[in-house]
This record gives structure tokens, sequence and C-alpha cells, in this order.
């Protein structure tokens, strides 16, 4: 079958470079001096044997990170960022996760690397099988397992355009077969380029077997691999299945698994699966950590990979199939073993690969990026740019460990530099990034459906809940948001059940509103739209307005809505309540953007000072927004007799703004526990009024002493529909409620019994 021929066919090569992405990451935790930690997998992390992101290897502190099937390599990496990001901050403030493939200094007696505390017996004993046939401080090696499959739409394209083989799983068969046997004749290559296992570290090796530095240990005999005597034919896939169950029923392997190539056949949960289904997709096993970056593989290396894939399926093959895959053995060994500053002695064939595959990309018209290739070439002419010859020209500063533990404290410190975003996912809203943490730290599966529409799919076992903007999810109904989100709808039901709610009216239009200004002019009121969020739109005075101020209030909110709410001002202190499935979970009162003055800075200096807090932020990324100077501020300033030029005096605080929404840069202040329970039986009784079961309900209360059943105590102002959760986990002052846990429990009440 010419493959070559095939991925030229014009109705091809729109797919050729279309492929499916999983990755698993292992690393060891170590303390912040670099010693292998002794303690347990961390609490914050569900503890389920099956979880799917975050597990535990061979050893207790070995993680194991783990991506979902993607379509993309952006998503892949996006999902890998995040993962680890949970993973860190899920670990104890003293830990992190070491950065190398080969572990840290390992303890003197082997018997003191403790074994995963796995609930599953037969995975307990599967491991204490290992550990006496190999020894466990080999199976303390970490690396990337990386799974690559075909898109369905370049199978099936290549498939319709050969005419040998009839059926579409035997070809699909042949198409892994051809690759895999490439990969194992051509994966020296991916050693000399990113192989980055130099050296060990203290009582790795029992005695001096390997003393000079190499490529890459793991990828030798030095690191995990079988003993000779098993040997497994990748000739066809009915003789993989046979040798490697031969084997196993011999005893010469504990289990499947067991066979440690750097390729395995995947299909099914069984080798056995093969045979009925074919081969899913590969897996690649003989990656090592690249502790130069973050997610311990770049994207470029993804890339070559993706690229390399391709040239393998294109690249003729010999007939001599198992002699074929031997050769390739025997030239990685080589390779793996050379000094990592020297060149490889297979300079000239990996010219010619990398040749070719620059002729593949210009016969298909791949898209790559353009350094692909060209940093591939530089590693071939300079050694010192491969992984294993940076990290070991980069040692000899200090050494191997200490290059590792500055490393390894660089990310620990870029992972906690913001905790409470997700890197990879800021497009998004804080809530929502904070809502996917804890659901990767619960082992909820997140799968994200649109993600300018903020709109996620979360399964755990056999449920499954979506969710919009953080908290919109099934258990309110489409009705139940409608009523919050129209303020006249939700003033009147709360009114006819007995709330106290404040007086006003509603205006359609400009010109109707201000001929009503004379019921307003002399009065405390506000000025909001009928329907909108995160405050906008909305101007409040406190002592009657001017009618020039009474015109732009309007002229802002109409900009909001077609339809304005003039109403009383209630007189106190603004709480939002937040309330899930008939329960206040936290209670926040809000201060209003302000600024204080220092006899010097004018007004908007002192604005851009405060809003270099790297809390402060914008569009709902950050705990806090940054304060702005638009129409609204300037006019309060105003009516305090100030400009934004002006110099306020030393100590005197200015107000920005009159409502006190954290998203219009006020400040959040968590009174949860110094609020009277008779207000929070108000706010779920209001709720539940409404027919909600999630919302954010906003209280003016003008003494909290005071009992809820006193004449004008309180005033219900509105109820959000959709209302933040981050400032209740980052508020500016007091305890952190972490309301999308409360959340991600309500959704999915198995969690209790999980964790």
């Amino acid at each position: 079958m010419d493959i070559k021929k095939l991925l030229e066919n014009d109705r091809v090569k729109p797919y050729v470079l279309k492929a499916r992405y999983g990755l698993e990451k292992e690393g060891q935790r170590v303390d912040l001096t670099g010693k292998l930690v002794n303690t347990d997998h961390p609490a914050t992390i569900s503890k389920s044997d099956d979880h799917p992101y975050i597990k535990r290897d061979f050893a207790e502190t070995q993680m194991e990170l783990v991506t979902p099937v993607t379509d993309t390599l952006k998503e892949l990496f996006d999902y890998l960022e995040s993962i680890h990001e949970v993973a860190y901050r899920s670990l104890d403030k003293n830990e992190m996760i070491w950065p190398l493939s080969m572990p840290p200094e390992l303890p003197e007696k082997e018997e003191d690397i403790i074994i995963a505390k796995l609930a599953d017996a037969e995975s307990v004993r599967y491991r204490h099988s290992l550990a006496e046939s190999y020894g466990r401080r080999k199976q303390m090696i970490s690396g990337i397992h990386y799974n690559f499959e075909f898109s369905e739409e370049l199978l099936h394209a290549l498939f319709a355009a050969q005419s040998e083989i009839a059926e579409y799983h035997l070809f699909k068969t042949e198409i892994y077969m051809k690759l895999t046997r490439n990969y194992l004749h051509y994966r020296w290559l991916i050693t000399y380029l990113y192989g980055a296992s130099p050296s060990s570290e203290k009582n790795f090796f029992e005695d001096d077997s390997l003393v000079e530095p190499v490529r890459s240990i793991r990828s030798s005999k030095f690191g995990y691999v079988n003993r000779e005597n098993v040997q497994v034919s990748y000739s066809s896939l009915k003789n993989y299945i046979s040798d490697i169950s031969t084997l196993v029923e011999k005893d010469v392997l504990v289990e499947e698994k067991e066979f440690y190539s750097a390729v395995r056949l995947r299909g099914g949960s069984q080798v056995a699966d093969l045979e009925e289904r074919g081969i899913g997709y590969i897996e690649l096993r003989n990656i090592d950590i690249n502790p130069f970056d973050k997610n311990g593989i770049s994207y470029e290396q993804a890339e070559f990979l993706n690229l390399f894939m391709v040239y393998l399926l294109w690249k003729d093959e010999s007939a001599h199939h198992d002699e074929w895959v031997k050769e390739g053995e025997l030239t990685n060994e080589k390779v793996a073993l050379e000094h990592p500053l020297k060149p490889t002695q297979f300079k000239a064939e990996a010219e010619t690969i990398l040749d070719e595959m620059e002729q593949l990309v210009e016969t298909l018209g791949l898209s790559v990026s353009d350094k692909l290739l060209v940093t591939e070439r530089d590693m071939l002419d300079d050694p010192s740019k491969t992984i294993a010859g940076k990290l070991y020209k980069e040692s000899q500063q200090s050494s191997q460990s200490q290059l590792a533990l500055n490393i390894a404290k660089e990310y620990y410190e870029k992972a906690w530099d913001m905790p409470y975003q997700l890197t990879a996912f800021t497009d998004m809203e804080l809530s929502t990034q904070l809502l996917m943490f804890d659901a990767i730290q619960l082992g909820i599966q997140v799968e994200i459906i649109d993600r300018q529409d903020q709109f996620l799919k979360l399964k755990l076992n056999d449920r499954i809940e979506y969710v919009k903007n953080g908290n919109m999810t099934s258990k309110d109904s489409y009705i139940a948001s409608l009523i919050m989100e129209n303020k006249t709808v939700t003033k009147k039901i709360l009114q006819k059940r007995g709330f106290r709610v404040p007086l006003g009216d509603e205006f359609n239009h400009i010109e109707e509103a201000l001929q009503s200004y004379a019921l307003f002019a002399s009065k405390a009121f506000v000025v909001k739209p009928k329907s909108t969020n995160y405050g906008l739109g909305i101007s409040i005075f406190k002592d009657g307005a001017a009618y020039e101020d009474y015109e732009q209030a309007l002229k802002i909110a109409f900009k909001e809505d077609s339809s304005v709410l003039i109403e009383e001002f209630l007189s106190g202190t603004e709480y939002r309540f937040f309330v899930i499935n008939d329960k206040v979970e936290a209670v926040m009162a809000r201060v209003p953007a302000n600024v204080t003055g220092d006899g010097k800075k004018t007004v908007e200096e002192l604005v851009a000072e405060k809003n270099e807090d790297p809390l402060r932020g914008k569009d709902h990324r950050t705990p806090l927004e940054k304060i702005q100077l638009g129409e609204l501020e300037i006019l309060m300033l105003k009516g305090q007799g100030k400009q934004i030029d002006s110099i306020p005096k030393k100590g005197e605080v200015l107000y920005l703004r009159e409502n006190s929404n954290v998203s219009t840069g006020g400040d959040s202040i968590d009174v949860t526990d110094q609020i009277r329970e008779d207000y929070k039986i108000i706010a779920v009784e209001s709720v539940a009024a409404l027919g909600a079961k999630i919302s954010g309900l906003d209280l003016i209360i003008e003494d909290i002493e005071v009992p809820a059943s006193n004449d004008k105590a309180y005033g219900i102002i509105e109820a959000n529909f959709n209302p933040s959760m981050y400032m209740h986990v980052f508020p500016y002052k007091g305890k952190s409620r972490r309301l999308t846990m409360n959340l991600l429990y309500y959704l999915f009440p198995d969690l209790g019994k999980i964790n």
C-alpha cells in the first residue's frame, strides 16, 4: 500500500495534521529544599483511585497528571497547565513538584520508599510485585506518556482513497502498526532532541554502573526497562497480542501493563481487546520530562511529534519488521548513552530525516510553525541546545540537583502567584475559572462546550450537569432566572409576599422620566436600569438632585436598558446574601469604590495607585475590579465638591460610586458570621418566593444588630440570577467562603461519599 501517494490525495491532505491527543505526566513531590517528602497524597485532592486528572503512580510521593483527550494541541496544553496549577495549589505550601525525570535524592534504605496507598488491594499488590522484580528505586523515575490518535476524518479519507484492504478496522490496524514500527526504529531522534536525564542523584544506583553523563538514563538500559527475556513482535497485531499473553501466562510478566515498550498499542482495557476492537491510538512512553518548560513538555515538542507521526506514516519501512524494530532499539541505546554535549554519531541520518520532513511539509502544503524544524536543526548542529545538553551545561555551575531545585521553586512561585485564576483560561470569567479549579480538584470531569459563552459540561460517574457562567444550572428554572433579571417583577413578587422593597416607578422613555423630576427632586432616590448586572448604569442621590444631574443619570441608565427604575433610596449598608439550596452560604458587606487622600496626589493619581494592586483587574478575571473614572464617578465627585484633578486632604475618603458593587471597583468584606440568623431566614425565604435555588440577594440593612422584624430594618433591592462567587472566595477582608465547592456538592451529592 503506497501511503505516500494516499497522503498526497487532494481529499486527504486537508486532514493530515488533524489528530487527537492525551498526555500523562509523572512527578515526585519534594519539600522546598528539594528533599523527597514523606507525606501522604494531598487531602485536598480526592483520594479516589480513579481520579480522572490527578493520580498516584508507583509511590505515594509520585503524582501523575492526566489530561482529557483533546482535538487540538492548544486544548491539550490549556488542560495540562490547569491541572498542573490545581495540583500545585493542592499541595502543602511547603511542597512542590520535582522538574526532572530522574528522582531527587532517594532514601538509603529502599524500603523507605513508600508504595502508593491505594484503596484497591490488587493495584497495591501489583506495585509490590514490581518492587520485588525491579526494585523501588527504578520505579521512582518519572516521565511523559504521550497518547496520539490520527483523526477519524484522516483515517476515513485514507481508507476511501485505497482499495487493497476491504475492512476499515483492518486498514486502521495496518496504519498504526506501520506507525509503531517506524517510531520504534526512529525514536532515537526523539531521545537525541528531547532526552533530559543525563545523570542521577544520590542513592538511585546501588553501585557506580553509570558515572559519565549521558543523554537519557531513562531511555537507556539503565532506565526502567524489562529484562532481556521480554521480547514482543510488532510484525502484526496478532503476534503482538500473542506474545504478551504468552509472557503473562509463563509468569515472565505479572500483568500485561508490565510490558514497558517505548510504544504501547491501545484499544481497550486489555491487550486482548485489540483483537476485536483494533488499535484505537498509540501511547509514546519514551519522553523525558523537559525541566525548562513548566508543563514538563513544550508546545513545540508536541507540534514536532505531531509532524513526526505523519512523517513516520509517510516514510517507507523495511519488510523485515522485527529486525527493523530491533535495529531501532540498538540505535536508540547508543544515542541515549552518548555524552550530552557531543554530536550524535547519527547526525547525517538525522539531517536526512529533517530534510524529508521539510519535503513532506512542502509537498502536502502543511501549515506548521515557522520555527519548527529550525530549532531541531540547531540542536543537531549544537548538542548544547538539546534539552540534555542544556541541562548538563547549566548544571556545571553548581549541580543538577541545585539547578532542579531552582527551577522547581520558580514553577512553585508561578503557580501561587495568582491563586485565584487558571492561567490558561483567563479569558473566562473568574467565577468560572474557580469552578473549573474545584471540579478538577474533586475529580469531576470538565469539558468546555463553548469557551466564549462560559458553557461547561461536568461529569461525575454517570451524572452530568451543565453550567453556564459559573452558577447557572439545571437547579434553577428558566422562568426563575427571568424573574430575577426583571427588577420590577422581582419587587412585585416579594412585596406581595410581605417582604420590604423600595417604592418607585418604572419608565420606558426618558422624556416621561424627565417630566417626573419634581416627584424625586428633593428626595433620596436611586436611578437604575430595569434589567442589568454588575451594578452597571446605577446612580444614587442621597440628598435629591439637580435637574442636569437627574438627566445625566437617566441617560446613563437608558444606555444599559430600554426601561429604567427610579426608587426610594434606602439608607444603610448593602449586603450580598448568597443562597444555595435554601441555605445562606455567605454574606458580604460591600464598600463602594473609594480613595483616601494623602494631601499630595490628585484623585486621578490616587485611583491609578490603588489600581496597581495585583488583585485588581478587568472583566471579572481578578477578585477586585479596577476603579474607573467615567461619567458616574465624575458625577459622584461633583456631589462632593471635587474633580479628578482635585487633591484630597490627608486621610480624607472620597467615594467614587454610591453603589457598592465589587464589579465597579468596590471592596468586599465577609460578614457571614456577624449577620443575625433572622436576616438569613429572610434571604432564604425571599429566594424561595422567587422560585430560585441559587441567587445573590442584595439587602440594605441600617443596623445588623437590630432584629429584622423591626419596621424598616431592611429592604431588598434586587435578586441576582447569576451572582459572582469569586468575591466571596477571595474577599478584600474576612474569611474566604468557597462557594464554588458548595455549588459542586449541591450539583453532585455523591461527592460527599467519595471525599
